[in-house]
């Protein structure tokens, strides 16, 4: 650590000298110090935000940085000026259940709001004169709708993802959804699921043309707008590329939770009950990855965009192997849908909350953790970071929101005790309706039929009572505290 101080100290002087001669830019010197280890290690909450009264699902700076968005529980979307910890403006978004994500559209003058949430629901509300809002309806998923992603610097386009599988594009010039694809599983583990429940959406940043879906399977999908006829006629459903840990392929007991895309391109996956990924553009499988699966029949490599093609022999995949992608370990993914998240001007660093209810930072080259910072009593789903400068935002189980600026005077050190074992129930079995139950019991009868599933009935007894106690019909906190529910412990002792 007297090392890393040291270090710290010597690059800060440098870069004050390059400023005050000339050889260093005041722009550069700016995001040099706003990426600055220094500044992560002092992070601590600057203050909270306290008006929502349910969970806090969603958090989303405007474009300048001076408005926090946020989501919640309670249906409501409320704008704050997170410096002065006031709410300018409260309002009831129309949703008839727990909001999930909700963002401002970009020059809009911070008046158009697109929510999606657990109603299914995809809305829009437009801040008129004197604090008046108007929300409607812009089109529905049959199922929950977990995430929304913007085109960076449209004022009109946005995509949204559902449990239904569906992938929609909005044109808020027309009031119009456009439903692009159903995403299908990939082979035959999953043929119970006629669709891959979708939890996660992000745009590349850097070519808005890709965009990149993830949910219910091992699989990140990329895809390009640019492949979708306007008429209907279009092979937009076929992704461009997969993107999966060599060790996770054909792994169905795992899914992705949250994606997000850095300046550079790179893609962030993070997995439930596993761990974070970042994968750079040549790192894909290929838009064929089982050349027998109905997803790709039908389709050739030569269709690829260029800028994303990746078609692999097999000593290239072997490559793959010893040069996969970065990880990022040490927190807990399991109990929720959570987000994750590049932090700093260049993305510098990772960032993802965590089920023991405390902030996860990572080096993103090399995958460092160098800080864990307490942030909720239960669980931290959503990190959001500010656009211009070291400022951070989460929210989680809790019903406020916390604001961390880089104002300690010490610098933290990593607390000795990490590792952290909850209970053994995942975000796959959090169950609300009784189709989401009858689904997962047709899994469970066909998995205890197969041939190569002998001997294993006490496993699968003890999969379906935890299946029945997880089950939570018609329940508006379905993401917050597990309060006294049974254990499996408990029964099978």
């Amino acid at each position: 650590m007297n090392t890393r101080h040291r270090t710290s100290i010597d690059k800060a002087v440098v870069n004050v000298w390059q400023r005050e001669v000339g050889q260093l830019s005041a722009r550069n010197f700016k995001q040099r110090l706003a990426g600055s280890e220094d500044l992560v290690l002092r992070l601590e909450i600057y203050r909270k935000l306290e008006k929502h009264k349910g969970c806090v699902n969603t958090v989303s700076f405007n474009a300048d940085g001076d408005i926090l968005v946020s989501g919640s529980d309670d249906r409501r979307v409320i704008l704050w000026n997170w410096e002065t910890g006031k709410a300018q403006l409260s309002f009831h978004s129309g949703h008839n259940n727990n909001i999930f994500q909700a963002k401002i559209m970009p020059y809009t003058d911070d008046r158009t709001i697109v929510t999606c949430a657990a109603d299914g629901q995809v809305r829009r509300s437009q801040i008129l004169e004197r604090g008046q809002v108007n929300t409607s309806l812009l089109g529905r998923h049959m199922g929950r709708a977990h995430k929304l992603a913007v085109e960076p610097g449209s004022p009109h386009i946005f995509y949204t993802c559902g449990e239904d599988g569906l992938v929609q594009h909005f044109d808020l010039r027309t009031d119009a959804a456009t439903e692009l694809f159903t995403c299908k599983p990939l082979d035959n583990r999953r043929s119970y699921m006629p669709a891959i429940h979708l939890n996660a959406i992000a745009i590349d940043p850097r070519n808005p043309n890709f965009f990149a879906v993830a949910g219910a399977d091992e699989c990140a999908r990329l895809f390009d707008i640019r492949k979708y006829n306007w008429d209907g006629s279009s092979d937009v459903g076929q992704p461009t590329d997969f993107f999966c840990p060599p060790h996770l392929i054909d792994d169905a007991q795992v899914g992705i939770t949250g994606l997000a895309f850095s300046e550079q391109s790179e893609l962030l996956v993070s997995y439930n009950d596993e761990f974070i990924y970042l994968f750079t553009r040549d790192m894909g499988l290929g838009p064929n990855p089982i050349p027998s699966s109905p997803v790709s029949m039908g389709s050739d490599a030569s269709e690829t965009s260029g800028d994303h093609q990746c078609e692999k022999s097999p000593s290239t995949m072997d490559v793959d192997k010893r040069f996969g992608p970065q990880d990022y370990k040490g927190h807990m993914n399991r109990e929720t849908v959570k987000g994750v998240n590049f932090f700093g001007p260049n993305c510098e660093y990772v960032v993802s909350g965590s089920d023991c209810g405390r902030i996860f930072i990572w080096k993103k080259k090399g995958g460092e953790l160098i800080r864990v910072m307490e942030a909720d009593k239960h669980v931290v789903n959503c990190i959001e970071s500010h656009p211009h400068t070291t400022v951070l935002a989460s929210s989680g189980i809790e019903n406020d929101i916390k604001m961390w600026t880089p104002k300690a005077n010490e610098r933290a050190i990593l607390p000795q005790k990490i590792e952290q074992k909850p209970k053994a129930r995942g975000w796959m079995y959090r169950l609300s309706s009784p189709q989401d139950l009858m689904m997962q019991l047709f899994s469970l009868q066909r998995q205890s039929e197969s041939p190569d599933r002998t001997g294993e009935n006490s496993s699968s007894g003890r999969d379906l009572l935890e299946l029945i106690l997880s089950f939570e019909p018609n329940n508006d906190d379905s993401s917050g505290d597990e309060g006294d529910a049974a254990s499996l412990d408990d029964v099978f002792s």
